[in-house]
């Protein structure tokens, strides 16, 4: 067609040469329509992109990025429900009166009435308490070994307690305070030292440190192997993997755990070569808890998925790309999940199952409508790429079994939080120091950590812990 007609040349137009031209326009314009829904769809793809983050999507806090504000903390838990704060029933940690305080000061007012003179007889009318630490030092415990001569002429001599093995030398607790602070609460060698020395007036090396938490390591090695061959024999697991730096290397940390055992191991793999050499995966049969990494599903043996992360991946749905299914599916879950924590099986019953399996498929089936799966396209290698509400369709459908087997199973947990929050601590330990120099420092770590989070979920101080392995009094931990 010509563009620019005038409206006298239109006119001298015959009536075919306009009917091509008008069917002409029509081409071009269902042209243009296609050309600008496919910009439609890739800048909503862009968008969408751009708003994923930790709060709405599987990917880690870290690649939030420090040149773009951090996302508000968005929890997953619906509002509403439940006031702020501790809720009834919590025993809380807010300070009490204690019956019989260390100290007694008394303030009262002058002997005599300052109107009359009659002497004043005083009594306590209120209490208040004041807790504070004491002047910390340290105490020095000199050994002195005896010996005496029988009149026959035999000398006897005492024996030095075990553990009093050199002239002078830091004590259990001291050795304990410094294994804690370094390993428990991620302080670097040298201000773990620097804080004992100022603190309680006790000048100590970073090596000293160091030499603390291999002897640490040294104790705990055995119940750490003991922690892992309990696991094998459990019928729950939770598994997760992270990122390490080692010698500026990219390293891996693999978690198994339950809620009071927990192994974590270092390897320079973080699939199935990893599996193969950490041999605890490989050999585990019970239901084993996971993101739904396909290295994890390819290991013979039962799976259960996280659903923190389908929920993660159902609110970017709803919230940025308006998808109203994700908010149906979401309360689902979340209605189920309630419903099995109020249960006192901790499962839900055959004909509620049947209900939300009814729900939930009637649900994919309208979302696998509004949005099919990319067809493959001729002429073009490989699988075509999908969206990502595709995607998460084809993981529920395929994996129905294994998204809702908290619901069926009384000890498979609704979320992997077990083995996600373990993490936590360790990227702490990664923003302090920035990697681990070696891989024997990586691995003791590693060792250190399995048995000190092993402790603590089993209600057991740290630092307890730490000064009885540092007198060969090594605590063990329940392994059923």
């Amino acid at each position: 067609m010509r563009p620019h007609l005038t409206l006298d040349e239109l006119h001298a137009l015959d009536k075919a040469t306009l009917i091509a031209m008008f069917v002409q326009m029509a081409e071009q314009m269902e042209a243009l329509k296609r050309e600008l829904a496919i910009m439609a769809a890739t800048l909503a793809k862009c968008q969408g992109q751009l708003a994923l983050n930790s709060t709405n999507s599987s990917k880690p806090p870290s690649s939030d990025g420090l040149n773009k504000p951090k996302p508000k903390p968005k929890s997953l838990r619906q509002s509403g429900k439940r006031d702020s704060g501790g809720q009834p029933g919590h025993p809380g940690k807010t300070l009490c009166q204690v019956a019989e305080p260390d100290h007694v000061e008394q303030h009262g007012p002058a002997p005599q009435c300052d109107a009359c003179g009659l002497m004043l007889h005083a009594e306590v009318v209120q209490v208040r308490q004041v807790f504070d630490l004491p002047a910390q030092r340290h105490e020095v415990t000199e050994h002195q070994l005896m010996q005496a001569q029988c009149p026959c002429g035999k000398v006897h001599r005492g024996v030095f307690p075990a553990g009093v093995v050199a002239p002078v030398q830091y004590g259990p607790h001291v050795l304990a305070a410094a294994a804690y602070l370094n390993q428990h609460q991620m302080l670097p060698q040298q201000r773990s030292a620097e804080l004992l020395g100022e603190m309680c007036g006790l000048p100590m090396s970073a090596a000293t440190v160091q030499m603390a938490t291999q002897r640490v390591q040294g104790q705990v090695t055995p119940v750490v192997l003991a922690i892992r061959q309990a696991l094998l024999d459990l019928p729950v697991l939770n598994a997760d993997e992270s990122g390490l730096r080692v010698n500026k290397l990219l390293q891996w940390l693999h978690v198994a755990c339950t809620d009071t055992l927990v192994w974590m191991a270092r390897h320079a793999k973080r699939g199935k070569e990893a599996f193969d050499a950490l041999k605890l995966l490989t050999q585990y049969r019970g239901v084993l808890v996971h993101d739904g990494w396909q290295p994890y599903r390819d290991l013979v043996c039962l799976h259960a998925l996280c659903n923190a992360h389908h929920l993660r991946e159902l609110l970017f749905l709803a919230e940025e790309l308006k998808q109203s299914w994700a908010w149906e599916m979401s309360d689902l879950l979340r209605l189920a999940c309630h419903e099995v924590n109020a249960s006192p099986e901790a499962v839900l019953t055959a004909s509620r199952l049947e209900h939300f399996s009814g729900e939930y498929t009637r649900i994919l089936d309208a979302a696998e409508r509004e949005h099919p799966r990319a067809p493959p396209q001729p002429g073009k290698r490989g699988r075509p790429k999908q969206t990502l509400a595709a995607n998460l369709l084809r993981r529920l459908r395929e994996h129905t079994q294994d998204v809702w087997r908290f619901a069926s199973h009384a000890l498979v947990p609704f979320t992997n939080n077990a083995a996600e929050q373990l993490m936590r601590m360790v990227k702490v330990k990664l923003k302090i120091a920035g990697t681990f120099r070696t891989e024997a420092g990586a691995d003791t770590f590693c060792t250190i950590r399995s048995y000190l989070a092993t402790m603590v979920r089993q209600g057991h101080s740290a630092f307890e812990c730490l000064a009885l392995v540092l007198q060969g009094q090594t605590p063990q931990p329940r392994f059923t």
